[in-house]
């Protein structure tokens, strides 16, 4: 029962910020169609902590945020654009995004607060649009009905959340099957339009497995002075209407263990399709459903490059390291020398020197 009621408290929470997805009538269109993100081969250069220090040297593609149900650029998200940013470094895909805007927070109150969100294409006739298009409604919908409509989705309410602290995938809300967060409600979804989505592990009889969370992600905010680390009782950890920057930091891996077309599966050198939306209290008030704000009314197109395609990558040189080896290579060649050397003189007097048998030496003995 309790872990019931785990499942269904998640769901809950994530109902505001998935029905802000719905859209009704024809797809709109807007001016700046759609756009590209590169994801470059670059390993061991980013730390998911929020911070983005690591990501200076990341080229950013630029997106206006437009409201998702009327696509205008008259009312675009006044804060100005969001910057996308991705590496990989083979194994794991990284994302950063930087939005600006005036500090809200308010614990506990997660549309008093900033919310981000990513989508991804994984069936072939999944539509940005209507979040999947599948035509079924609430209830009604099954993996069978809506099959190839599925999209991935990863949902980061920050309400609860520490900035700088890691959320996302746990111990915990993993060994109970689903892609919940009970911590920093950073979750794993998959939907097949606004009205059928679920927690990943969770949803129509047919389609329930043992899933996880595969994501990883922190938050923090330009203003906020104290880096060595916050806690829950310094909340709300900076002051409100301070005008900064809020950074928002994922990771995920490129390939996971779902079996159910509940995640996106990540191939180096194969497109993907990806979308970003964006929520925030204007003016201290909570959101709604028409504040939702999306980077663009298409799919952006997520490109893993492979680490071909990153030729500017070099190992720095261990300097030390190349030292110690000339110094060990030209010891192995004076050893080698010097074998011959000694090689040489041996068979040089053994080709000299008089041989004497034993019997004539036995001889000469006795005759003494």
């Amino acid at each position: 029962m309790m872990r019931l009621l785990v499942v269904l408290a998640a769901a809950a929470a994530l109902l505001v910020a998935a029905a802000a997805h719905e859209h009704h009538g024809e797809a709109p269109t807007c001016s700046g169609g759609s756009g590209q993100v590169l994801a470059e081969f670059r390993p061991g250069e980013v730390t998911v902590d929020g911070h983005s220090d690591d990501w200076a040297g990341v080229e950013a593609s630029e997106f206006a945020l437009l409201p998702a149900l009327d696509p205008d650029e008259d009312k675009a998200y006044s804060g100005g654009k969001v910057a996308v940013k991705a590496v990989h470094d083979g194994v794991n895909v990284f994302f950063m995004l930087q939005i600006d805007g005036a500090y809200a927070y308010s614990k506990g109150e997660s549309s008093k607060c900033p919310s981000v969100a990513l989508m991804f294409q994984v069936g072939d006739k999944a539509t940005y649009y209507n979040m999947g298009g599948c035509k079924d409604l609430q209830g009604s919908c099954t993996s069978k009905s809506c099959r190839g409509h599925e999209v991935d989705i990863m949902h980061f309410s920050i309400g609860n959340a520490i900035p700088g602290r890691l959320y996302g995938g746990n111990h915990i809300d993993n060994a109970a099957g689903n892609g919940g967060d009970r911590f920093g409600h950073l979750v794993d979804l998959y939907a097949w339009n606004p009205h059928c989505r679920n927690l990943d592990g969770v949803g129509p009889k047919e389609n329930n497995s043992n899933a996880q969370n595969d994501w990883h992600g922190a938050w923090w905010h330009s203003s906020l002075t104290v880096h060595s680390g916050f806690v829950d009782d310094d909340n709300p950890y900076g002051k409100q209407d301070e005008k900064g920057t809020y950074y928002f930091e994922f990771s995920r891996p490129l390939r996971t263990m779902d079996q159910f077309q509940q995640d996106v599966q990540f191939t180096i050198g194969q497109p993907n399709n990806m979308a970003v939306a964006f929520w925030y209290p204007t003016d201290g008030k909570a959101w709604s459903e028409s504040e939702h704000y999306s980077a663009s009314c298409n799919w952006l197109f997520l490109d893993i490059q492979p680490s071909s395609g990153a030729a500017y990558y070099r190992p720095a040189p261990n300097r030390s390291w190349d030292a110690a080896t000339a110094f060990a290579l030209l010891l192995s060649v004076v050893a080698i020398c010097l074998s011959i050397f000694v090689g040489y003189q041996v068979s040089k007097n053994r080709s000299t020197a008089q041989f004497t048998p034993l019997e004539q030496i036995q001889f000469a003995e006795e005759r003494h």
